[in-house]
């Protein structure tokens, strides 16, 4: 079968469009995947966002600006900055650094419908910080209000040591328990919880859905953000992960639903 269609990873049939946006809009968070540089994700991102806003209203998150942005990105959605105005005052080169034009399609679904915008990023230092001392290593006053990430299930942390290209020859992290190996994970920890928190604290009853637009990499085998969101008390949450024709379907038990691109 080639693309677009639906499927859930690990069962053999396509899943209806409708079905799948319906199920959607019935949770609390929807965490859509991409790689970062690739426009057909992003396109498919876009899609996604507009059939979920025809069933409810919305709030977009963005792993693309840090929580501070969050003045700039309502002044955006507002329409009082022009989009050479808006990249600037976000800091768009130095906070993230892909081309724009990959993520102004969504940037602009948000101020032409009214959908708030919502930075879920943590400085980056903090990140490091944690991989290399742990928590406890930063001051309470440094932490952005997030508290320490629950550690990873097992599925996860063999993705991630399988996606970063350890147990390679030549490298020193011969396996996913390695010292080296287990400080980098504490650190992608820092950003899967950054995202959680930024989300967790914007879901409310009855109100907006929630929507990540977040990399592929904090969100497959159950770990990730939705891993945090959990410990944070929010359960009700879908992960959808696209990929291209030509590569391997995803597996069972990396995300609720996957699509197949054409």
């Amino acid at each position: 079968m080639t693309g677009p269609f639906w499927y859930r990873p690990g069962a053999p049939d396509a899943v209806p469009h409708a079905t799948v946006l319906d199920d959607m809009a019935g949770g609390d968070v929807v965490l859509l995947g991409e790689q970062h540089d690739r426009a057909d994700m992003h396109r498919w991102q876009l899609h996604v966002a507009a059939g979920l806003l025809a069933r409810r209203p919305l709030i977009l998150g963005f792993e693309m600006f840090p929580a501070r942005m969050g003045p700039v990105l309502s002044e955006w959605v507002a329409g009082e900055l022009a989009e050479e105005e808006f990249l600037q005052k976000a800091e768009w080169g130095t906070v993230w650094g892909f081309p724009a034009d990959l993520y102004l399609p969504l940037f602009r679904f948000c101020r032409e419908t009214g959908t708030p915008m919502l930075g879920l990023n943590c400085r980056r230092g903090l990140v490091s910080e944690v991989g290399k001392g742990g928590w406890e290593s930063v001051r309470e006053e440094d932490r952005e209000g997030l508290t320490p990430a629950r550690p990873s299930p097992e599925a996860y942390r063999r993705h991630i040591f399988d996606l970063t290209g350890n147990g390679q020859p030549g490298r020193s992290d011969a396996d996913p328990d390695s010292p080296r190996f287990s400080r980098f994970l504490r650190a992608q920890e820092v950003w899967d919880r950054a995202f959680a928190t930024r989300l967790a604290a914007a879901v409310r009853t009855d109100g907006p859905l929630l929507v990540g637009i977040v990399g592929m990499g904090h969100l497959a085998y159950g770990g990730g953000v939705s891993w945090q969101l959990a410990d944070l008390g929010v359960t009700d949450v879908r992960v959808a992960i696209p990929h291209s024709t030509e590569q391997a379907k995803i597996k069972g038990g990396a995300a609720d639903y996957a699509m197949c691109l054409a």
